[in-house]
């Protein structure tokens, strides 16, 4: 199996954080992990993975950051249909609405949601947050 990619863009650290815990359960399952951050990345990088984890927090009026990942959500809408996808990300405020409007977009673009909706962390992901990340990470590994 190819290397499983986490894609991810991180301001503060936090998501970034998960992104390494995603990657651990990953290896955890016995696959490859590949940490990418988003600036690195672009949808034609992505077009012939079937599984791969895209991390984001919520930025603004929970939205999507806008200058790198944005554009890369918008240009894998074409290309994501049949794929399967974890979204995750952390936030400080708000209740987590930026996920389940990018889930949504995701599923209606034709992408399968590893886990059913995207992962969130309050700020820092404490332990049981890190947890969670380990365990899609696993669940990536077996999609």
């Amino acid at each position: 199996m190819s290397k499983i990619k986490v894609v991810y863009w991180s301001s503060t650290g936090n998501t970034e954080a998960m992104a390494q815990a995603i990657a651990k359960g990953i290896e955890s399952a016995g696959s490859e992990a590949e940490l990418l951050e988003a600036d690195n990345v672009s949808a034609e990088d992505l077009k012939d993975d079937a599984v791969f984890a895209l991390g984001c927090p919520a930025m603004g009026a929970e939205e999507l950051e806008d200058s790198v990942v944005e554009p890369l959500v918008a240009d894998l809408e074409g290309s994501v249909s049949g794929k399967k996808i974890a979204l995750f990300g952390s936030y400080d405020w708000g209740d987590g609405e930026w996920m389940r409007t990018w889930t949504e977009r995701m599923e209606k673009a034709g992408a399968e949601i590893v886990g059913g909706e995207g992962l969130i962390c309050n700020n820092t992901p404490d332990e049981e947050g890190i947890a969670a990340c380990e365990k899609l990470g696993v669940k990536l590994a077996e999609a």
